[in-house]
């Protein structure tokens, strides 16, 4: 069993993102068997873009690559999700954003099988979103999802996402176009919902 993380003081950890039940922070090291055990789960693979098989190798490469140089250049920010009470991994989150489309990001989460159902991909999502539309200043968040993954959509509609139709052979997933659903989030939704 994975060992997990100690909960991390708010005020000791660049890019945190704070909710009620859940710290959103960048990848470490000590999130990397939490990651490779997670993603063994053939649902994650079933509707995201993770290596089938996944290895611990494809681990390495999120915690010390992709999170590291996307931080770095703004172009591609991943959290992972954990409890406040506990340090459980319970997802990630991510925001890329999207070229040649200027204040565009897209979002993008999974789930651990044994966290799912509790709100807290809602919670964290609604994080990001809050983030990336009032301290990054992005004008549009868009939600895409293979056609079929619910529990996706169920997640992008509490949080806001307005579903704007199916783009047909649209995403890639190992070598194949899937159709897939769009949805879009304004920072003027996010005002709106804030307002209310």
């Amino acid at each position: 069993m994975a060992e997990r993380p100690e909960p991390t003081a708010p005020d000791s950890v660049p890019g945190l993102l704070v909710t009620e039940r859940l710290f959103l922070r960048p990848p470490r090291e000590s999130d990397l068997d939490a990651i490779f055990q997670a993603c063994q789960d053939p649902e994650i693979q079933r509707w995201t873009v993770v290596p089938s098989p996944y290895r611990r190798e494809d681990a390495e490469y999120f915690v010390n690559d992709l999170a590291v140089n996307g931080r770095r250049t703004g172009e591609n920010l991943a959290w992972c999700v954990v409890e406040r009470a506990g340090g459980a991994l319970v997802g990630t989150q991510g925001l890329v954003r999207v070229p040649g489309r200027p204040g565009t990001a897209e979002v993008g989460w999974w789930a651990t099988r044994e966290h799912r159902g509790r709100g807290y991909t809602v919670e964290a999502a609604r994080a990001v979103a809050h983030h990336a539309i009032t301290e990054l200043g992005l004008r549009r968040l868009e939600w895409t999802a293979y056609v079929g993954n619910e529990g996706s959509r169920a997640v992008a509609e509490k949080v806001g996402f307005r579903f704007e139709g199916t783009l047909r052979s649209y995403a890639e997933q190992r070598g194949e176009f899937r159709d897939s659903w769009v949805g879009g989030l304004l920072a003027t939704d996010l005002a709106t919902d804030l307002a209310d």
